[in-house]
């Protein structure tokens, strides 16, 4: 069926249509996106905002999570709105304890998540959404109260992925 001119009134959705030209003006473009996550456990001591290392990237589409000693930071270099998230998984936990996940924006916290420990190794989740310049830079932090150091674990018991980083833009 071809078509020259599409009236709402005459066009039926339950047909199929072929398209040979362009279609433009659909979809988008979710880039810069990346994800990473921990490969081994990282102690975190009592009562210190610790920046979490993620070590290994699955993907990163224009090179922009730096995964080195100090680092570990997503810099999009694209201005505009980006979904962060990050989950830390903390081993050795103590009931009444809490623990953060901390988004931090060129230095400064912007987010975070507090979660109360019920004295079970437990996992957390956030995301949240930021608006970012093209040299912005963003990364992630943690921090708890329990007594002494935990670790921010890499992997499960069944070495299944605990704790990841990952981001991307939002089409607007």
């Amino acid at each position: 069926m071809a078509i020259d001119k599409i009236q709402s009134e005459s066009i039926n959705l339950a047909d199929n249509f072929a398209f040979t030209g362009t279609v433009t003006g659909a979809g988008g473009n979710m880039k810069p996106a990346f994800f990473a996550y921990k490969t081994g456990d990282q102690t975190v001591a009592q009562d210190t905002q610790v920046l979490v290392a993620f070590e290994t990237e699955v993907f990163d589409t224009d090179n922009t999570f730096t995964n080195t000693s100090g680092n570990y930071k997503f810099t999009p270099g694209v201005s505009g709105k980006y979904v962060i998230h990050a989950s830390l998984y903390f081993a050795t936990p103590a009931s009444g304890n809490f623990h953060r996940i901390y988004v931090y924006k060129n230095g400064t916290s912007i987010a975070e998540l507090s979660q109360i420990n019920n004295g079970y190794e437990e996992g957390m989740n956030m995301s949240t959404i930021v608006e970012s310049d093209t040299d912005d830079y963003f990364q992630i932090y943690t921090r708890h109260n329990k007594g002494s150091s935990i670790a921010v674990q890499g992997h499960s018991t069944w070495g299944d992925i605990v704790s990841s980083f990952g981001a991307y833009k939002i089409i607007t």
